[in-house]
């Protein structure tokens, strides 16, 4: 019996904030990007770039020699 309060107030008070520390680190950890996914993050950017300027090249030369491509879309 002498057992019972000590109990209630861990599980009142010790328990709640312990359980929100623990998932407001966990939260900020998974907010932030690991060094895999900022390098994964780096290539697709670069790729992404890679690909406008061909798209931007196709679109010179079908302009050059199909005049009203773009009507025809």
């Amino acid at each position: 019996m002498d057992f019972e309060l000590p109990i209630i107030l861990l599980l009142a008070v010790v328990a709640p904030i312990w359980i929100i520390a623990h998932y407001t680190t966990r939260w900020r950890a998974t907010k932030a990007l690991s060094s895999d996914e900022e390098q994964l993050l780096e290539e697709l950017w670069k790729s992404s770039e890679r690909m406008e300027q061909r798209i931007n090249a196709l679109e010179r030369i079908l302009d050059a020699e199909v005049t009203d491509w773009r009507k025809q879309l």
